[in-house]
């Protein structure tokens, strides 16, 4: 099982990022790099909580998100074609003094079959960057949605 821990600063309020990560509408691909719009299916959907499956072809992902707390969107895997147990999401979001907001993202990643193991196992090693990298591009994607 990988567990990886992610850091950014951002522009964006807490608000801003709270509401894209939230957002299942179409263009959610242009914030998530690696969803595609067309396998994005939101199965239930209330004011704190959604129930959604995205993810592309090679990777995909049946997700219980809950933002009861507004600073920390919790996302439990419930369904994949590669990861199972105690796989998900953790985004912590807390804004700064200084007008910037600080993301905390928390990876669990347990492959539920040898490909999940694999890809799980290079995750948490030698390929932690790419998981960096997409949330950097997410960050930059929610500033240039919310310029001001």
């Amino acid at each position: 099982m990988a567990t990886i821990r992610l850091h950014q600063t951002t522009t964006a309020t807490p608000e801003e990022f709270l509401a894209a990560l939230t957002d299942f509408g179409p263009g959610r691909s242009l914030v998530f790099g690696a969803t595609s719009d067309e396998f994005l299916t939101v199965h239930e959907q209330g004011p704190t909580f959604a129930d959604v499956t995205e993810g592309t072809s090679s990777a995909w992902e049946r997700l219980r998100y809950d933002w009861s707390d507004p600073h920390r969107v919790i996302m439990k895997t419930v369904a994949s074609n590669l990861w199972g147990g105690a796989s998900g999401h953790t985004y912590t979001i807390r804004r700064n003094a200084d007008g910037t907001t600080d993301v905390d993202a928390l990876v669990v990643r347990e492959g539920k079959n040898g490909k999940g193991r694999v890809v799980g196992f290079l995750l948490g090693t030698v390929a932690k960057g790419v998981l960096a990298k997409a949330l950097a591009d997410t960050v930059r994607a929610v500033e240039a949605r919310n310029i001001r």
